[in-house]
């Protein structure tokens, strides 16, 4: 399994950002994904999540208007467009998979909301 992020940057307050995750090694399609984040001197926390299909999706209370999920399986790529950011979405942005009760993780890239 390989799942590798792209897309952080630094960003001023109100803007936007699209990450992805471009994944290898699995069938991609077969799995819901995750994104997680973890600021500096917090625990790793959920920030959203997608079915097989991107039917269903699901969001932290934190980003629920602002943050979007969604996924191309013919791409093996899922995505998360971050609107209206804040000084406080500040972290790293982590990929996730859960596969027979083992997380697997990205290196992460890292999103900085600052003026």
């Amino acid at each position: 399994v390989q799942l590798v992020e792209s897309g952080g940057g630094l960003v001023q307050p109100g803007g936007s950002l699209r990450l992805s995750c471009t994944a290898s090694g699995f069938t991609f399609s077969s799995y819901n994904m995750n994104w997680y984040r973890q600021a500096p001197g917090k625990e790793r926390e959920l920030v959203a999540g997608i079915t097989t299909g991107g039917s269903s999706t699901w969001y932290a209370d934190s980003v629920k208007g602002r943050f979007t999920i969604s996924r191309d399986n013919a791409k093996n790529t899922v995505y998360l467009q971050t609107n209206s950011l804040k000084p406080e979405d500040t972290a790293i942005y982590y990929c996730n998979l859960r596969r027979s009760g083992v997380n697997y993780w990205g290196v992460g890239t890292l999103v900085t909301v600052s003026s």
